[in-house]
C-alpha cells in the first residue's frame, strides 16, 4: 500500500492505492463503490490480471483515503484525474463498482467497464418516500435524533462532510452522460442487484452505442464470484 498526497480546491488529500505489476505496459484503474475500498476489489481481481499493471484506489473518505470537504461525483473525478497524473498511471482501462462507474464513466477511459454502476434513478419504494417525507417534516423542530432513523444504510455513521457528499451523489442522472462516452465500454450485472437493478444496467447498455452487456448470477456484489469471467472478457477486448 501507498500513499499519495494530492491538493485541490486548496484541500490536501492523502489517497491510499495499492499497484501490481508496475512493470506491465497496460495500465488499469479500479475504482470501488459507495461505502466499500480498494481491498473487495483486489479481493475479486487479485492475480487475474498479470499481464497488466493494476492500480487499486481508496476513493476520497474510503479505506485509507482522506476527505475533510462536501464533493459531489465531478469533484471525485478531478480528483482521480490529480491522482492518475501525479502517479504516472496512464491507464487504458478504468473499471468502477456502482458509485466507482459513474467516476470511471467521467475518466472518459479508452475501455470502460462498469460493474452494476450507478447513475439511472430508480423508483424508490413507498416506505423510503415515507420515510423521506417524516424527516423533511421534523428536521425544523431540531430532532436531531431522527436522523439516525431515517438515515440510508451507507450514510450511517458518516462525517457530515461525507453525509453531505452522500446526497449530492446518491440519485443522480448520469444518462446524458453515458451517452457522451464514445469508447469500448463492457458492461457486468448482477442478475439479483437490487441496488442497481438489472434494468439500469440495460438502459445504460442502451445509452452508450456498441456497448456490450454481460448479465450474471448474483447480487450487487456479484463480481466477487464471476472475476475470472470478467478479467478474461477484459482481456480479450483490450488485446483484439
Amino acid at each position: 500500500m501507498a500513499i499519495k498526497e494530492i491538493t485541490y480546491k486548496k484541500q490536501l488529500f492523502k489517497l491510499s492505492y495499492e499497484m501490481c505489476n508496475p512493470s506491465a505496459k497496460m495500465g488499469i484503474l479500479v475504482l470501488h463503490g459507495w461505502g466499500s475500498n480498494k481491498e473487495i476489489m483486489k479481493q475479486a481481481f487479485d492475480k487475474k490480471f498479470s499481464d497488466y499493471r493494476i492500480t487499486y484506489l481508496d476513493l476520497p473518505g474510503f479505506g485509507g483515503s482522506s476527505n475533510n470537504m462536501i464533493l459531489d461525483t465531478e469533484d471525485y473525478a478531478y480528483i482521480v484525474r490529480l491522482f492518475i497524473r501525479a502517479v504516472g498511471l496512464s491507464p487504458k482501462v478504468i473499471m468502477g463498482h456502482s458509485f466507482g462507474g459513474k467516476v470511471a464513466t467521467l475518466l472518459n477511459p479508452d475501455y470502460l467497464v462498469l460493474l452494476s454502476s450507478a447513475g439511472i434513478k430508480t423508483v424508490k419504494p413507498w416506505s423510503v418516500r415515507v420515510k423521506i417525507a417524516t424527516f423533511k417534516f421534523l428536521k425544523p423542530l431540531g430532532m436531531k435524533k431522527i436522523r439516525e432513523l431515517f438515515v440510508a444504510p451507507d450514510a450511517q455513521g458518516m462525517s457530515h462532510e461525507m453525509y453531505e457528499t452522500f446526497k449530492n451523489v446518491v440519485d443522480e442522472d448520469f444518462e446524458a452522460r453515458f451517452s457522451k462516452y464514445k469508447g469500448k465500454a463492457l458492461l457486468f450485472w448482477g442478475e439479483e442487484d437490487t441496488a442497481t437493478p438489472l434494468y439500469t444496467g440495460e438502459k445504460i447498455h442502451e445509452l452508450i452505442e456498441g456497448s456490450k452487456f454481460y448479465p450474471l448470477d448474483g447480487d450487487h456484489f456479484f463480481f466477487l464470484q464471476h472475476a475470472r469471467f470478467i478479467a478474461d472478457e477484459v482481456i480479450t477486448v483490450t488485446k483484439d
